[in-house]
């Protein structure tokens, strides 16, 4: 059984959007494959982006917290069908209780409640419990909406375009050619509309949903829309300042190195994270870290040994 989504975050179920959303951001600092070393952080990783995904949509928590870890099975219309099949017995329903077939109940306008014994759920729920149905007296049904996953690039996700890909399926494999939104970030779902599952009565098919998996890049590391990349310099560089390039997914970029500058300072190029199409970019962190010639020369031996014996900076003294 799949761990609960509330329990991944350390979040109670009645937490609140901006919760769930600081809960997810400090798991997500200590998990990153790129910062925790530990055989298991990767997993650990992908199911907090998985529930992250899940809770931090209002509608699809809704959906999860009313039907648990099948809540994908479920037709978002459901509440449409439920309504349907109830009018034919009289009355409008609401869902009054989980579980399939028999273990359905509802109840009508009248609050008159029935357990679904005439209804033919395979019909009304296009398969979802088993066998698909043929549309049977309660009309076309639509098909199941289907996930699969999409492994890209942090370019790839940053630039967008498109991608041809295959799924196998019991059918055998099928080949699409996908759009990749530009800016898309890891648990982000790309939908392909009207390939999901056959439906039923005539009924159009469902979705296919593909989740996007960024893989790990050994220059890039991802928070969320903001992307951290590491840049060396020189001892002179950090010391005297200086203007030094900087790998981004969409290319190189100038940095300006401030002067006295030691490794961990962290330098802000806003706007330069990955792409939102519908609110603010993320930022690119360029993290300062000092080189030192692996195999200095007579002459840059001799200047830093100059150095050492003129400065009388400590850099182990409390300050």
């Amino acid at each position: 059984m799949a761990r609960d989504y509330y329990d991944v975050l350390g979040v109670p179920r009645s937490a609140s959007a901006e919760e769930i959303q600081q809960a997810f951001r400090t798991l997500a600092r200590k998990h990153h494959p790129d910062v925790n070393k530990d055989p298991g952080a990767e997993e650990r990783f992908k199911e907090l982006n998985d529930a992250y995904s899940v809770l931090s949509d209002p509608k699809t928590r809704q959906r999860y917290d009313r039907f648990g870890e099948d809540f994908r099975q479920i037709p978002e219309d459901y509440d449409e069908r439920v309504a349907a099949a109830a009018g034919a017995r009289g009355g409008r329903a609401g869902w009054a209780g989980g579980g399939g077939g028999g273990g359905v109940r509802f109840r009508t306008s009248d609050g008159a409640g029935f357990d679904g014994s005439g209804v033919d759920f395979e019909d009304l729920f296009g398969g979802m419990f088993g066998r698909g149905g043929g549309g049977g007296g309660w009309g076309p049904v639509p098909g199941a909406d289907q996930e699969a996953e999409i492994q890209l690039s942090v370019e790839e996700a940053y630039r967008g375009g498109r991608r041809s890909i295959t799924l196998g399926g019991p059918n055998g494999q099928r080949s699409y050619d996908v759009t990749i939104p530009r800016g898309v970030v890891d648990g982000q779902r790309i939908r392909l509309a009207g390939e999901g599952g056959h439906g039923s009565g005539d009924g159009p098919p469902g979705d296919l949903y593909l989740r996007v998996r960024i893989k790990p890049d050994g220059r890039f590391r991802l928070e969320g829309r903001d992307i951290h990349v590491v840049v060396p310099v020189t001892p002179w560089e950090a010391a005297l300042g200086a203007t030094v390039p900087v790998p981004t997914p969409g290319g190189t970029a100038k940095v300006t190195v401030p002067a006295d500058s030691s490794s961990g300072r962290r330098l802000r190029l806003r706007g330069e994270g990955m792409p939102n199409r519908r609110g603010q970019d993320g930022d690119l962190y360029a993290e300062i870290r000092i080189m030192v010639p692996p195999e200095p020369t007579a002459r840059e031996r001799e200047l830093f040994e100059e150095l050492a014996a003129v400065s009388s900076f400590d850099p182990r003294r409390p300050r």
